[in-house]
């Protein structure tokens, strides 16, 4: 019996289920909860900013090889990502909630590639990748809107079309 199309999840069920929390029902959320997210977001945008990570600038200079600045802010997130996901496997750490967390293996997509490629050129074209847009425009850079708006037009053009694309 082979399966069609209708039979399989697609991948936004799949990571739907994955972030289901199994004590998320008898957690009662206090205002902080929220608060702490807005703050520490707020924080991250300011170490961001004066970390130069948003300068359009040190971004370009990534892009044509002149600086190691941004090799140098990106190694030492994947080195630390890298040395967090090894500790959380080997001692066996728990969520805040106190749930097992699970890393499930990963399989190769071509359309990984076709969309690193694809974000990377977006990346060099507009100076910045989703998450320092918004710092970006919180510095000021006004400029940066058009980019906000387009990266959503973008997401709604892909949600329309994701069913038709090539698995």
């Amino acid at each position: 019996m082979t399966k069609n199309k209708k039979d399989t999840n697609t991948d936004f069920e799949v990571r739907s289920l994955d972030t289901i929390g199994k004590n998320q029902d008898n957690t009662s959320l206090s205002t902080w909860h929220n608060l702490r997210y807005l703050v520490f977001g707020i924080a991250f945008g300011i170490v961001l900013i004066k970390s130069e990570v948003v300068s359009w600038f040190r971004i370009q200079e990534m892009f044509r090889l002149q600086s190691f600045h941004m090799f140098g802010v990106i190694g030492s997130a994947v080195a630390v990502g890298a040395v967090s996901v090894f500790l959380i496997k080997k001692f066996k750490i728990k969520s805040i909630q106190g749930e097992e967390i699970i890393l499930p293996q990963k399989t190769f997509n071509k359309g990984q590639i076709y969309g690193g490629l694809i974000f990377g050129f977006g990346w060099a074209m507009t100076g910045a990748c989703p998450g320092p847009l918004f710092a970006q425009l919180g510095y000021g850079a006004m400029a940066t809107s058009v980019t906000i708006l387009m990266a959503i037009a973008g997401t709604w053009v892909y949600g329309l079309l994701r069913e038709k694309l090539p698995a």
